[in-house]
């Protein structure tokens, strides 16, 4: 029974590194590189490509993180209850970004608020 929860902490965890991971990348990588300002179809189909990714890796991470909070007794935590705020505030600002994708403060204010959130499930981890 330990490896199954070893297997959905860990499935959380590579959904949780696609979500956070991603943003470094796009913000690091694919947006430098592909910020022509003649064509900038290749930079969208990017950001949608990784925004259906971020839904799913969403899912995945409400899935496995409702499961392993009820299987550790986390509900009456704290700190899981700042993170689900959190996340609450993450899902606000990603639709926000959706409505005003030049608002490039709001792609930081999620990278930041993610951090918030990675450091959160780690202290819950311990």
């Amino acid at each position: 029974m330990s490896d199954l929860w070893t297997a959905i902490r860990a499935i959380h965890l590579v959904a949780m590194a696609f979500f956070v991971g991603g943003q470094l990348v796009l913000a690091a990588v694919v947006v430098p590189a592909l910020r022509e300002p003649t064509d900038r179809a290749p930079l969208r189909a990017a950001a949608r490509r990784f925004g259906w990714g971020t839904l799913v890796a969403i899912a995945v991470l409400v899935a496995t993180g409702a499961v392993m909070a009820s299987h550790f007794h986390l509900w009456g935590s704290g700190k899981l209850h700042a993170k689900l705020v959190l996340v609450g505030v993450v899902a606000v600002l990603v639709i926000w970004h959706m409505r005003r994708p030049r608002w490039h403060a709001i792609e930081g204010a999620i990278f930041l608020v993610s951090l918030a959130i990675v450091w959160l499930g780690v202290s819950l981890a311990h």
